[in-house]
């Protein structure tokens, strides 16, 4: 793999800035479905547990893509064209989504959206990676996750403002959502513009030789271990799709299932005003004192984010401000955790396998993802949702733990 040196102050450069742009248009489009889908389904009379396959689902797909993703950029040399065939597919799942009837044409659009998520977030990341310097990579990061965060909450927001519009000038039921999700696929087309035209891919040298399986098992052991403690809080890190449905669940009967949506979207654009504020800072605070302990204080945070959800459902509390403050928290911790996960893995591993160990990375955070969607959801449906987001507390808490351990050896 060919490298480029790079001035620290050199930074902010026009990749950086590119993918940047990218990712906050990409996020316009796909998180404007995230916000809205939960309130879709309960039109549709859809139960979480639907929700929750569906999720799992779609973040299992993303995730073994982004190894296949790594594997073969790294084996062909090329990554600018699979990431722009990534940021396409996106727009896609979107118009098949609101196509829907009901919950099939839903799992295929979504699932369509997340192969081209998986697809592209690898590549994206090693280039962003090899246009910095190492002394720079999580203000490059952070900046990258700022960004990208930038587009999550204005998606929403457009999602939630134009629902409410449509609500009185369309005719009620499925209609308000059809016509957010139509209009959302407009800035998933400008993602793929951008990063054609401004995105510069620093080159690599094909490796035909390249093994999946070989190069996989001769990822240095720190690097498995890391693995390992990400998958077990992996197992407990529950799609936020569950979250926005939870505030609309516990919100319902006070306000009706619409005004409950609106609300509950907010409340997620309130969680990603939170990330785009916290990403750069996160990221030259980790610069500083390290990336590995400040991913642990965002993974403690992550558990505690599931355990407040789990207590409002156990006392029924129906509280806007506490809901802000569980929003908050989980803001906090995706900044960190989407932040500094990339660049913990760029301290572990050799240059020349950095792409496939970010595909590893990726599955590992997906497959489990699948796991611990699924299983909220059908906890919630099966016995209570009290339960399930205490098991998901749990399971986020052993792998604070775990990580814990890493950083000790």
């Amino acid at each position: 793999m060919n490298k480029i040196a790079i001035s620290p102050k050199g930074w902010l450069n026009r990749t950086v800035v590119g993918v940047g742009l990218t990712s906050a248009l990409g996020d316009f489009c796909y998180e404007t479905t995230t916000v809205i889908l939960p309130g879709f389904l309960a039109v549709l009379g859809l139960p979480a547990s639907v929700l929750g396959t569906v999720e799992g689902i779609a973040d299992a797909v993303a995730a073994f893509t982004k190894i296949v993703s790594g594997y073969i950029a790294d084996k062909l040399g090329h990554r600018k064209l699979l990431v722009l065939v990534g940021y396409g597919l996106t727009p896609v799942g979107q118009v098949l989504i609101a196509l829907a009837a009901g919950w099939p044409f839903i799992l295929l659009g979504r699932t369509i959206s997340w192969f081209g998520k998986g697809l592209r977030g690898p590549l994206r990341d090693a280039i962003v990676i090899q246009s910095v310097s190492s002394e720079t990579r999580g203000r490059a990061f952070g900046f990258h996750r700022g960004a990208d965060t930038i587009g999550a909450v204005l998606g929403p927001l457009f999602g939630v403002a134009l629902l409410g519009w449509a609500q009185g000038h369309w005719y009620g039921g499925t209609s308000p959502f059809r016509l957010v999700l139509s209009l959302s696929v407009i800035p998933g087309i400008l993602a793929v513009l951008a990063f054609l035209a401004l995105v510069k891919d620093p080159e690599i040298s094909p490796n035909p030789a390249l093994k999946l399986f070989s190069s996989l098992r001769a990822l240095p052991s720190p690097f498995k271990r890391y693995l390992g403690a990400v998958g077990i809080f992996g197992f407990g890190d529950f799609s936020h799709s569950l979250l926005i449905l939870a505030a609309t669940t516990i919100l319902s009967p006070s306000l009706g299932v619409i005004r409950a949506a609106q609300v509950a979207g907010l409340l997620y654009v309130w969680r990603n005003i939170v990330q785009v504020v916290v990403s750069y800072p996160v990221g030259v605070l980790a610069d500083r004192v390290g990336h590995l302990p400040v991913l642990i204080a965002g993974s403690a945070l992550g558990a505690l984010t599931a355990l407040l959800t789990a207590l409002t459902f156990w006392r029924s509390i129906s509280s806007i401000p506490l809901l802000a403050g569980i929003f908050f928290i989980a803001g906090l911790y995706v900044a960190i955790q989407e932040a500094l996960e990339p660049t913990v893995t760029a301290e572990m591993v050799q240059p020349e396998t950095l792409v496939m160990s970010y595909g590893a990375l990726g599955t590992v955070n997906g497959a489990t993802k699948l796991v611990s969607s699924a299983a909220v959801g059908f906890v919630w449906t099966a016995v209570s949702p009290t339960l399930g987001f205490t098991l998901a507390a749990a399971l986020m808490a052993v792998g604070t733990l775990s990580l814990l351990r890493v950083k000790d050896n």
